[in-house]
């Protein structure tokens, strides 16, 4: 009796063990998770995607006018980003630091949930960035990126500042900076990064307003 006994517990614990290896994700799993997830998202976004020397010949422009959906796949980081609004001001300088107001809408691509800070004006986001040749380096110093993830920005946010402009309105006809951007986990916040999450942007940047000046 003893015996049967043993057996039966002997085959519910390699049971166990085998249902648990069966629902074990590699790193590797979830990384091709992650790329189905982002190619289903462009095929359900009705993005077409182009590659840099396409982005190059268009003098560094997606064309996102109606009926145009157009993503740059960027090879070093793997990020896809459309650039709505080159905007205005100029480029960051080299050895340039600065304080940028930031609203953005982030969407979580497996399961749309998302958070925002775009909707009311006085809800924004503070961002200080600074470059030093072509490397740039930032830190949300107020706002909600800061207190849901931390100070870290994301490294796919800062891609974009290689062709935009982040400058502040000075007429009527004057238009902030506006990115849309697919970011792969290996380019994001510490949430991303941790759980092989990747997430879709909405984001300004407006310089912030220098009193001094």
């Amino acid at each position: 009796m003893k015996r049967t006994i043993y057996s039966l517990l002997a085959l519910i614990v390699l049971g166990s063990l085998t249902v648990a290896c069966n629902d074990y994700e590699t790193y590797g799993d979830k990384k091709e998770k992650e790329r189905n997830a982002i190619s289903q998202f462009i095929a359900d976004s009705a993005i077409t995607v182009i590659d840099e020397e396409q982005f190059r010949q268009q003098d560094y422009t997606t064309n996102a006018t109606k009926g145009n959906n157009q993503f740059v796949y960027l090879n070093n980081s793997g990020v896809y980003m459309q650039i709505v609004r080159k905007g205005c001001g100029k480029p960051l300088q080299d050895g340039e630091r600065t304080d940028l107001l930031v609203r953005f809408v982030e969407i979580s691509i497996y399961d749309s949930t998302g958070i925002y800070n775009d909707v009311r004006a006085y809800t924004v986001d503070v961002m200080n960035i600074s470059r030093a040749g072509s490397t740039y380096t930032a830190s949300f110093t107020s706002g909600i990126m800061k207190s849901t993830y931390g100070e870290s920005v994301p490294s796919g946010w800062l891609v974009p500042f290689n062709y935009i402009n982040v400058g502040r309105p000075r007429s009527a006809d004057d238009e902030i900076s506006k990115v849309r951007l697919i970011v792969p986990h290996t380019q994001g916040h510490s949430v991303a990064s941790s759980y092989v999450y990747p997430y879709y942007y909405e984001i300004t940047f407006e310089r912030k307003i220098d009193l001094s000046e």
